[in-house]
């Protein structure tokens, strides 16, 4: 099979990472395009890892290039509509970042334009299904050893916002969107309800930004999820999630201890050392499998992973979850057709 020819859309801290991996360690894949509005550091990021890659100001541009196969989006959120509305219209499998939109109605019209088409083509940017714990994780949660999985504790903490422009709506939609896609996807069901407990915020937020935040998700079997999200704990880069069953419990995200669980033949242990300083470390090796599994499923014409309808599940899941934040209350979720878990 001929290698898959990548444009990678948005270069900044994310893009420019996918720039590296696709152009230095993911099979099948050729970098042949870029494009950022800051034709500046498109310009050095692609002088930096190949000779022949087009270098785009216009995202558009790179989605109507002949050259390019297939499209990773690691553009803002407010400007995924309309380029994915431009690479199905034009037939090419796209690796979406979260979001997949910024609003339910936009998310809907991604969904259906892909639904008029013959085959999926969008996975969207969850890669925490990649990593090797969750897997881990969600296969143990699969074999009840432990019985019915009854609570989950997911925590997410970043050391530091530096965008001015941060504000607690983008804790609900830009971070907790992954909790939302690791509930829904660890125990296999939607969620129901959402509610957003705003604690008294840390003095290293900005002004009027609730930060932490605790959500709780109702899922549909009467599963409760609690989340902390807390996105400038001074610490480090820390994602942990605790499943709790009927007659047992497994952590994740220990760092340096592997999966932990309290089941009867395991035993725990201690842990001193060292916090990633941020996503890329803490799931470098997500990413690294995320993105070869897109571009195997891309060559062979098929999608893996998850998909559109679970961006607009996502989607849905975070707008109740800000209705939430602004009033404090219990918001129940409306459902996405046909999403899978």
């Amino acid at each position: 099979m001929s290698p898959l020819r990548v444009g990678v859309v948005g270069v900044g801290v994310m893009g420019a990472d996918h720039v590296h991996r696709l152009a230095t360690r993911t099979a099948g894949a050729e970098l042949v395009a870029v494009a950022d509005p800051d034709r500046g550091r498109a310009q050095a990021l692609a002088a930096d890892v190949g000779d022949a890659i087009s270098v785009h100001a216009d995202p558009l541009e790179l989605v109507a290039d002949e050259r390019v196969d297939a499209v990773l989006l690691a553009s803002p959120g407010a400007v995924h509509t309309e380029q994915l509305l431009a690479c199905l219209e034009r037939g090419l499998p796209v690796l979406c970042e979260k979001p997949l939109t910024m609003d339910a109605e936009s998310s809907e019209q991604v969904v259906r334009a892909e639904q008029e088409l013959a085959r999926p083509l969008i996975q969207v940017g969850f890669m925490r299904r990649f990593d090797p714990e969750y897997a881990e994780l969600r296969s143990m949660i699969g074999s009840q050893r432990w019985g019915r999985t009854l609570v989950l504790h997911q925590i997410h903490r970043n050391l530091s916002v530096p965008n001015p422009r941060f504000r607690s709506e983008m804790i609900v939609r830009d971070s907790l969107v992954h909790e939302v896609d690791c509930a829904r996807w660890l125990l296999g069901e939607e969620i129901t309800a959402v509610q957003v407990i705003a604690p008294a915020p840390t003095s290293h937020a900005l002004e009027g930004v609730a930060d932490p935040q605790i959500t709780i998700f109702e899922m549909a079997s009467g599963a409760v999820v609690t989340n902390e999200v807390f996105v400038n704990s001074r610490t480090g880069y820390e994602v942990r999630c605790e499943a709790v069953g009927e007659s047992g419990s497994a952590i994740i995200g220990r760092p340096g201890s592997g999966i932990y669980t309290t089941a009867v033949d395991e035993t725990g242990g201690g842990w001193g050392g060292r916090i990633v300083p941020d996503y890329r470390e803490r799931f470098a090796r997500a990413y690294d499998l995320e993105v070869q599994a897109w571009v195997d499923a891309a060559r062979r014409g098929d999608v893996v992973g998850p998909g559109s309808r679970d961006g607009l599940a996502a989607t849905l899941a975070c707008s109740a979850g800000m209705e939430s934040l602004r009033t404090g209350a219990r918001v129940e979720v409306p459902q996405a057709p046909l999403a899978r878990c």
